[in-house]
């Protein structure tokens, strides 16, 4: 993610991916539907360990980024998410904590074991972003307190934000929601600079998106950090 005031790199979120020996890099979209509830918390579990890992080499080369991981309500529930931090949480001053991302329809169906869960994990300096929001957000909208830390706006609003003054408002309207309650907004799928500009102009604190980096390993990406001027780290923190 990237603070769009100070233009600066401020997180990073951990994609999960799977090699297939005939069809290659597959998405999300493509192997996840239909899994058990074992396999997704194990798939968080392995998540949540390596971007604890990579952590650590970010911080070896200056950019002790925030991470975050997309997290299914099932693995919220009974991924024990205390003993992964206690295992393998980086031990150093600078750790800035981790975020957790509940999608939009997760949360408004379960908010208040969301609520009960954000309590828990607040003292481990874990805190929650809603993802994928913006179609439903007008039912946030009646909600006296939100239990998260960060909004993180819709890519099928940030596509059309330039050409479609309904996606404009909504984007707008999240900002104000998120402003009356001192949270982040994170523009997702910013590709272009006018992507960018407007959703700036609209008020949103973060992007993140295309413009900036397609999804890549991490060795890759602290190579591009390398290049943008930080010092590239060891092979052995990797």
């Amino acid at each position: 993610a990237i603070d769009l005031k100070q233009r600066k790199l401020v997180g990073a979120e951990a994609f999960a991916r799977a090699r297939h020996p005939e069809l290659g890099i597959l998405t999300p979209d493509a192997f996840l539907p239909g899994a058990g509830e074992s396999a997704l918390i194990d798939l968080t579990r392995r998540v949540l360990g390596r971007a604890l890992h990579d952590w650590s080499s970010f911080a070896t080369i200056g950019v002790p980024i925030e991470p975050s991981i997309n997290v299914p309500l099932v693995a919220l529930t009974k991924l024990s998410v205390f003993g992964i931090l206690w295992e393998q949480k980086p031990d150093a001053p600078q750790w800035p904590g981790l975020t957790l991302e509940i999608s939009e329809d997760e949360a408004i169906e379960n908010l208040t074991l969301v609520k009960k869960a954000v309590a828990e994990l607040r003292s481990y300096r874990i805190s929650m972003a809603i993802d994928n929001f913006g179609p439903r957000y007008a039912e946030f909208c009646r909600w006296p307190d939100f239990p998260f830390t960060a909004i993180k706006i819709d890519r099928s609003f940030v596509k059309e934000v330039t050409r479609n003054s309904g996606s404009a408002s909504i984007i707008s309207a999240v900002v104000s929601i998120a402003a009356d309650r001192n949270m982040i907004t994170t523009a997702e799928g910013v590709e272009t600079d006018q992507h960018r500009a407007t959703v700036h102009m609209l008020g949103c604190t973060n992007m993140q998106g295309s413009l900036f980096s397609r999804p890549v390993p991490a060795q890759d990406v602290r190579d591009l950090l390398a290049a943008a001027g930080f010092p590239q780290p060891s092979r052995e923190t990797d």
